[in-house]
């Protein structure tokens, strides 16, 4: 009897243990993904798009053979991504102008440094996008 009783202990014991480690590898992630979104995004739209358009303009400018343009790169994808993903879904945003014009910029830009990670943006893509961006930023503040 001692020996059936020390097995279900082991049992449960383990069964405790396996449950604890699939509720946390199912549930960390989804923290720290609502945690990353809104360390990019403050939720105000007008701010996040000038922030954005101002960020991106910046990394625009970077020079071919500069250090560290291909980190900037990285960041600004991650930056697209983020405002994408938090004003897609938002009808009262969404529909604007200044959304967008946005939106085609950013889908531009990530879409070069996705496909042509190895090559800096084309003269012609970096002046389309600084009027795009500007436009943007304009539009949004006017939205206000």
């Amino acid at each position: 009897m001692t020996f059936a009783f020390h097995g279900l202990i082991n049992k449960l014991i383990s069964l405790a243990l396996t449950l604890s480690i699939f509720f946390f590898l199912m549930l960390a992630p989804l923290g720290l993904k609502a945690q990353a979104s809104k360390a990019l995004m403050s939720g105000n739209y007008i701010d996040d798009t000038v922030s954005v358009a101002h960020s991106l303009k910046e990394t625009i400018a970077i020079p071919r053979d500069k250090e560290g343009r291909t980190e900037a790169e990285g960041e600004a994808v991650q930056l697209i991504t983020a405002y994408i993903s938090r004003y897609r879904n938002r009808p009262q945003v969404n529909q604007s102008l200044s959304y967008t014009t946005m939106q085609t910029a950013l889908n531009s830009m990530a879409g070069h440094y996705k496909t042509f990670s190895d090559r800096p943006l084309p003269d012609q893509l970096k002046e389309r996008l600084n009027e795009e961006l500007t436009k943007a930023e304009q539009l949004a503040t006017k939205e206000s």
